[in-house]
């Protein structure tokens, strides 16, 4: 009989342990509120002081405290760690803040994020200085970046923001044009490349934003979105015709501005202004997003008269980067090679492109195309990232910084029902009324609902 509850109870204990490690891999953020979040917090509450130890993240006390306790206690004077503030649980993990010592600096903390994970039994921890003398430690309790999960993000984050894909930290990578004009996304094929634009086109979908596209594999990344945008142009004649129109119409927005500056005297200082928002509301220009995929088939030439032309809409290109920003135009250039290989001028053109996002690529090169400038650290990383987990990139930009992240997945029909919905939001540009894209009068069903759960990209 005793043998029997023996082998009741360890059958018990197995399938408790079997029960368990299927929700840690089927549903990590259950496992992680039921199971981890309560393991992880009490190895920090009981190892806190001699992990920081052991990290050289302690420092000595100040004198004075070092002769309180000599006098009142007769114990031994410790080193201390960052003083520690609350613990605040979240579905992905937990955040801490830390007030660093005389002589700490953020880097210090960072340097030793690695040793942190292991000691507490995290995913991953992340540092991000908070104000001077206190950062704040994001506790990554499993793989977010394995199932998508979108955080749930503020209504209104404004005008030109877009959040488009998930951090490594668990927090919303959001595409802001007024903090970063103009970006380019390299990535080979089946890479999450046309996920990425594709999210990000639903994104601007429902703002007042004039959407303008250059698709020269005949439209077919584009044209599903037709119904919202003003202008298409599906090869490179289309869009030798197209660019000239653009770079007129920032010329005159250029001018709008000036008009507006005030040089008489008395003008009030709210008048005078160099660029668009800084105009009465009632008078500025809509915004307008740029999209230019699969950029290498734009430049391939096979002529000298293909050369020129060639030639031709890269200067229009690089005058849309680098006078664009004032004017309220922004660039998303996206392709699977981005170097000086695509012709003269093409190096210049990258270098207005200070939002980078790297996606899987073929080779070492196109990384250092994509990243190598700007931040230099980023490129063995986005060298590894595996061709099972599509959607997967390193984001960079012209401060250093970068971070992985990965964007939900959103099926073709869901994205084009969100623009065809959205087909009031397009501003009206008279300039681009005929390269306006040709709308079928009864166009397919899409999927119910005009986003699908995020999901890890599978395409």
């Amino acid at each position: 009989m005793t043998d029997l509850v023996t082998v009741a109870e360890l059958g018990g204990s197995l399938a408790a342990i079997g029960g368990a490690a299927y929700v840690r891999h089927a549903h990590p953020a259950a496992y992680w509120s039921t199971v981890g979040l309560p393991v992880s917090v009490a190895r920090l509450l009981a190892s806190y002081s001699s992990t920081m130890d052991a990290c050289g993240l302690t420092v000595e006390p100040p004198r004075w405290r070092a002769l309180a306790i000599r006098v009142t206690t007769r114990r031994e004077v410790r080193p201390v760690p960052p003083r520690r503030g609350f613990i605040r649980p979240t579905s992905t993990g937990l955040r801490m803040r830390l007030r660093l010592a005389p002589g700490q600096e953020p880097a210090d903390v960072a340097a030793s994020a690695e040793r942190l994970r292991h000691a507490w039994g995290v995913h991953a921890v992340h540092v991000r200085d908070v104000k001077p003398g206190v950062v704040e430690l994001r506790l990554v309790g499993f793989d977010v970046l394995r199932k998508v999960r979108m955080p749930r993000t503020r209504t209104g984050l404004g005008l030109l923001r877009v959040p488009v894909a998930l951090r490594e930290d668990a927090t919303a990578y959001v595409r802001d044009y007024r903090a970063v004009p103009h970006e380019l996304v390299l990535g080979a094929t089946l890479s999450g490349k046309s996920m990425y634009l594709r999210n990000l086109l639903a994104g601007l979908a429902t703002q007042p934003v004039v959407l303008v596209g250059i698709d020269c594999k005949r439209g077919v990344e584009l044209s599903p979105f037709a119904a919202r945008l003003s202008a298409l142009a599906t090869d490179p004649d289309q869009a030798a015709e197209l660019l000239p129109v653009l770079v007129k119409e920032m010329e005159d927005r250029y001018d709008l501005i000036k008009a507006r500056q005030g040089i008489a005297p008395g003008t009030p200082d709210e008048l005078i202004t160099s660029d668009i928002w800084g105009l009465p509301e009632a008078e500025r220009p809509a915004p307008l997003v740029l999209f230019v995929d699969e950029v290498a088939e734009l430049f391939l030439v096979a002529t000298r008269k293909e050369e020129e032309r060639r030639d031709e809409m890269v200067t229009q290109l690089i005058r849309l980067a680098q006078l664009g920003r004032a004017a309220g135009i922004y660039l998303q250039v996206c392709g699977q090679r981005f170097g000086a290989e695509l012709g003269k001028g093409a190096t210049m053109l990258r270098a207005q492109l200070t939002g980078r996002v790297c996606h899987r690529v073929n080779d070492e090169a196109s990384s250092k195309m994509a990243l190598g400038d700007i931040a230099p650290e980023a490129v063995w990383a986005a060298c590894s990232i595996p061709s099972d987990r599509p959607g997967l990139a390193v984001v960079g930009d012209t401060s250093g910084g970068w971070s992985r992240i990965r964007t939900p997945n959103l099926s073709l029909a869901d994205a084009a029902a969100t623009c065809r919905a959205a087909a009031h939001f397009a501003p009206d540009v008279p300039a681009l009324s005929p390269f306006r894209p040709h709308v079928p009068t009864a166009p397919v069903e899409a999927a119910s609902g005009p986003m699908a759960s995020p999901q890890p990209v599978t395409e």
